[in-house]
This record gives structure tokens, C-alpha cells and sequence, in this order.
């Protein structure tokens, strides 16, 4: 590994979900990556703010810590699990449209394109919300014969708020008229996915003019739980840090 900083590698939650999932990649991304877990409002130690369901309020919460991190111009990734996929594009676009260094990769694990996710998971029944979030593995066992449990009070209100954020975020980058992102896109999946397969990952190579990689490794639509993704994610870090491409392809290297 030659001199230099590290790379930051810049983390965004699944819906409901807060920094916590994450922890473990602080050293299971190896040496020369800085894991940075962003938390959302309504979460953590950000719990009392106002939870974010639109792309002006997420980028009102998020663009302007992020955009003064990034204005040296080391190389930085922004990595995505599911809803974290849609709001690390998000939030790619909105540095790019700022005149800001871009990523040297963006990384979605688990998570649909915005022309394939099906929308309205926000409007569900709390009984069907649950479902579909214990189908997933989302919800704790019991969660359903328990509607008034801690979980069931804190989480549900904060994962209907997520899948609404989603939606929003979806339109509005289909509705931007600016085309693909001049930045590597990383696909990762799990091969046990219930939901989001190979064929839906590849969707994301019409958002790039730059190079698509897709990868799958073990694990549900969790598997960012596991030590699969961070070790993934950690080859794709070092190999920006090698190559010093901000933005370009991913070259020099294997993933």
C-alpha cells in the first residue's frame, strides 16, 4: 500500500435503520479505508430531529456537512444499503450539480434503481408494513403478535417515514434531466435476496457513463450485516486509493 491519506468511505442505512450496522465495517473494510457511518435525522443521537421524506429536506439535514468533508478533493466512496442507496445517489448528484469533487465510486448494495423499485410500501397497513418487513428480516420475531411493543411504536413509524423518503427520492432523480452520473457504479447483492435479484442490481448501469460492476456475495437482503460487503467494499477503496481516480473507472485493480 503506498503513502498517502486514506480513503473515506462514506456509509447510508437501510429504512428504518440507524449507524449501527456499520460498526463492524470500521475494521472489516481493512487497512486504507475511513468507515464514516452518516446518520439520518429521527435516529440515534439525531433522534429528535425531524425525520426527512423529501429530497430538499434530506439534502437540507445531509449536503452541507458532506460537501465541506469532501471540498479537498481526496478520494472518498459513498456506499448505500438499500434506502442508503438511493440517498448516496442522491447525494452524488446533488455534490456534482454543486461543482464539488465526485466520488470516486458509488456503491448500492441491496438496493433497486429508480426505474424498478415498486413504490407505495409507505401507504401499507401497519399488519401488512410488518409483514413485509419480517419477510425481509427486518422486524425482530413477535413483532407482528405485538402491536404495542417498543419496536413496533419506534421502528414502524421510522420505516414508514424511510420507504416514503424512498419513493420521493426515486421521482426526483427520474424526473432530473441531467442523465447519468460521470461515476463508477458498484451493484453489490446478496444471493439470497428476497427482493432485490441480479436482474433488478443491473438496472443501475443506465445511471453511470462510467464503468458498472456488479457482485454478488453470500447473504440475504442483510448482507451488509455480514463480513462479505465491507471486505468488498474495502478492495474497491484501495484500489481508488492506488489508482487516485476522483471521479474515473475503476482500473488497476480486482474486485
Amino acid at each position: 500500500m503506498g503513502d498517502g491519506p486514506p480513503v473515506t468511505l462514506y456509509c447510508f442505512a437501510h429504512a428504518g435503520a440507524g449507524a449501527s450496522g456499520f460498526v463492524h465495517w470500521r475494521t472489516a473494510t481493512g487497512p486504507g479505508v475511513n468507515t464514516v457511518p452518516v446518520l439520518l435525522p429521527g435516529r440515534g443521537t439525531r433522534r429528535r430531529e425531524p425525520r426527512t421524506t423529501s429530497r430538499r429536506a434530506l439534502l437540507d439535514a445531509l449536503l452541507e456537512p458532506l460537501a465541506a468533508q469532501v471540498a479537498d478533493g481526496r478520494p472518498y466512496v459513498l456506499y448505500g444499503h438499500s434506502l442508503g442507496g438511493i440517498v448516496a445517489h442522491t447525494l452524488t448528484r446533488a455534490l456534482i450539480h454543486r461543482g464539488l469533487p465526485a466520488p470516486a465510486c458509488l456503491a448500492v448494495g441491496a438496493s433497486p434503481p429508480p426505474q424498478s423499485a415498486p413504490a407505495g410500501h409507505h401507504d401499507l397497513s401497519d399488519e401488512r408494513l410488518l409483514r413485509f418487513a419480517a419477510d425481509l428480516g427486518a422486524a425482530p420475531e413477535g413483532a407482528l403478535a405485538a402491536p404495542g411493543s417498543l419496536w413496533y411504536r419506534r421502528v414502524l413509524p421510522l420505516l414508514r417515514d424511510d420507504l416514503t423518503l424512498a419513493d420521493a427520492l426515486r421521482a426526483d432523480a427520474l424526473a432530473d434531466p441531467s442523465g447519468p452520473l460521470p461515476v463508477p457504479v458498484l451493484a453489490v447483492g446478496g444471493q439470497d435476496d428476497p427482493v432485490v435479484d441480479a436482474t433488478v442490481l443491473d438496472g443501475w448501469a443506465r445511471w453511470t457513463t462510467s464503468r458498472f460492476i456488479h457482485r454478488t456475495v453470500p447473504g440475504d437482503h442483510f448482507f451488509v450485516r455480514g463480513p462479505h460487503a465491507p471486505q468488498l467494499i474495502g478492495r474497491a477503496c484501495r484500489v481508488v486509493r492506488r489508482t487516485r481516480l476522483v471521479p474515473g473507472p475503476l482500473s488497476g485493480g480486482q474486485l
